[in-house]
């Protein structure tokens, strides 16, 4: 028989960048019996999901939910926007936006792929003025969409997408925006209406902390437009019968019922905390690891700051280190999963995700795991990333907790009694 849990004792620690750890409300909320997909109570909660996931996307547009990984909801937007032999301009980020790219190849789509030198292209993201320069050649409109990954999760860099925005409507170019949101979305600022997004695509098991299995499409009335004159077969993936059953909550399939409780659950708990809190979090998060990965000496994969992701952090290892054999190492002794190294990237770096039912503490002994496990592994480490990061948090205490309203008092005190003094 088959242990799906091996675990002998404490909880595993799955610090991948996705699938995130399941908050234990989420979990009780997935419990509950299955009911009637085309009873009243279903069609009341399919209106409130689809209500709820709009905000998360930051739209008052539509936004469909694939019973899908978020490759699903990847052809989705190729199949429902384009017709085979449309060119499309792609760019090189990571090994996701490698594997878009593939995608749209095999459905026909002609891809042209704009990178920076092979040296860089996975350790920056979008740079808008290129996609600018190659759409203002295209005088006669044949790139029929940009698409570009916001969050690209193998290397920790998060791309602009407003200025990728700025990029197109600088050419006068008439091309949709298509972008990969699927490990950004509820972990990094991300407003689909505001920065001109046709299609945003996402997934459950990311920031929104579900286990995989529904994906997303946020549409503009322009690629809705779009998809009445597309050419590509298509059947599940088709906007227009899920948009009709989605009018009173409703799929015109078997939807993934105990998942949407799910996502109820999330919702709830993403609008109740606040998005711009939400961020915040993660922004946190991402500075205290990245304070300990530059303690220990190491590189970040990302290397452009202003870029650096609030979802994961991307490890380089020293010369003749083989990343996989540190994951393992940890793993083996700590119990502890991080994200390997994909594509070009594979065996020269690791992952550290940092999202989903998270907390400081968790991070501390993911770090302290980390560490162990690269010293054992003959790393010399110029410091202490788990003191640094302890020494990030205690300083730096999350917003709305008792120790930062502390702190903020004893600071706007100080800056009273300053000000007494000066007077």
């Amino acid at each position: 028989m088959l242990e799906l849990d091996q675990h002998p004792s404490g909880r595993h620690f799955l610090q991948i960048p996705g699938p995130s750890p399941v908050p234990d409300r989420i979990l009780r909320a997935m419990s509950l019996p299955t009911i009637d997909h085309r009873g009243p109570e279903f069609g009341e909660l399919g209106l409130k999901v689809l209500g709820g996931i709009q905000k998360i996307f930051q739209t008052r547009h539509p936004v469909i939910i694939y019973p899908a990984s978020g490759t699903g909801a990847w052809e989705a937007a190729l199949s429902n926007t384009l017709s085979p032999g449309d060119a499309v301009l792609m760019f090189e980020t990571g090994h996701f936006a490698t594997l878009w790219k593939q995608m749209a190849l095999r459905l026909g789509i002609q891809p042209e792929f704009l990178s920076l030198p092979a040296s860089q292209s996975w350790r920056h993201g979008v740079q808008p003025k290129l996609i600018e320069e190659r759409l203002r050649q295209d005088h006669e409109h044949r790139i029929k969409a940009v698409c570009v990954v916001h969050n690209e999760t193998s290397t920790g860099v998060t791309s602009d997408i407003a200025a990728v925005r700025r990029a197109i409507d600088a050419a006068d170019h008439p091309a949709l925006l298509l972008v990969d949101t699927i490990s950004g979305l509820a972990s990094a600022d991300y407003r689909h209406d505001e920065w001109g997004v046709d299609v945003s695509v996402s997934g459950s098991q990311k920031g929104l902390m579900l286990p995989p299995g529904i994906s997303f499409n946020a549409l503009s009335p322009k690629a809705i437009e779009a998809s009445q004159r597309s050419t590509m077969p298509r059947g599940f993936w088709a906007w227009d019968e899920i948009l009709a059953a989605n009018a009173n909550g409703y799929w015109p399939y078997t939807p993934s019922t105990n998942l949407l409780y799910g996502l109820n659950e999330a919702l709830d708990m993403l609008l109740e905390e606040g998005l711009e809190q939400v961020f915040a979090r993660h922004e946190r998060w991402g500075e205290g690891v990245r304070r300990a990965v530059n303690a220990w000496g190491l590189e970040i994969q990302c290397q452009e700051p202003a870029l650096y992701s609030p979802v994961l952090t991307g490890v380089v290892t020293p010369e003749g280190i083989d990343a996989d054999e540190v994951r393992r190492t940890i793993y083996d002794r700590f119990d502890l999963s991080l994200g390997t190294g994909l594509g070009k990237a594979k065996g020269k770096m690791f992952r550290i995700g940092h999202l989903g039912d998270c907390n400081d503490l968790t991070l501390i002994a993911t770090l302290g795991g980390c560490e162990a496990g690269l010293k054992l592994c003959g790393v010399e480490l110029f410091g202490s990333g788990v003191q640094a990061a302890l020494d990030f948090f205690a300083e730096n205490p999350a917003p709305g907790t008792p120790a930062a309203r502390k702190l903020a008092t004893r600071e706007s005190a100080g800056h009273s009694q300053a000000g007494a003094v000066r007077a």
